[in-house]
């Protein structure tokens, strides 16, 4: 069996996008109590009101963003905490972060072999759509496009060999 950098050496990333959506999926139906499902490639590019990421580093190195909707992101916090939508200003970064952490982390535990050997980052989360986003990456992202709620968000990853 190949490694994970052997893999993303090769191009066989996108062996992971089920990975990724399956990673997606369970951390919002199990820490939110919503099912996600598949936006398609007809949904307009989702607005990044709200970017999270968490960077991967050892066995396998990049990063694995999500981003959403100003009003998604209160939505993620407000099913997270328990709490009104309307309340959830003071808790939406840590929230966001904290779903990122948790798919990143799910991700990484779906790929054969990787465990102890892919650490990440503390997770960071951007407010504002008006920034450029720049990755050393060796190809492009994989993406998966969900809808939450009936709103797009989505789930990337990046992955540098």
């Amino acid at each position: 069996m190949k490694s994970p950098n052997e893999l993303a050496a090769h191009s066989d990333r996108e062996a992971w996008l089920p990975l990724l959506e399956l990673a997606a999926r369970e951390v919002f139906e199990i820490m939110l109590g919503c099912k996600l499902e598949l936006a398609g490639d007809t949904v307009n590019p989702v607005p990044s009101e709200f970017t999270g990421m968490v960077g991967l580093a050892g066995q396998l190195c990049g990063v694995l963003t999500m981003r959403c909707t100003a009003q998604s992101a209160a939505l993620m916090t407000s099913k997270m905490l328990g709490i009104d939508p309307r309340q959830a200003d003071e808790h939406v970064w840590d929230a966001i972060g904290e779903v990122c952490n948790m798919v990143a982390g799910n991700f990484k535990n779906k790929l054969s072999g990787m465990g102890e050997g892919c650490m990440l980052s503390v997770p960071t989360v951007i407010t504002g759509g008006d920034y450029t986003f720049h990755s050393l990456a060796d190809e492009g992202a994989l993406e998966v496009r969900l809808l939450f709620e009936g709103v797009p968000i989505l789930v990337a990853l990046e992955i540098h060999s």
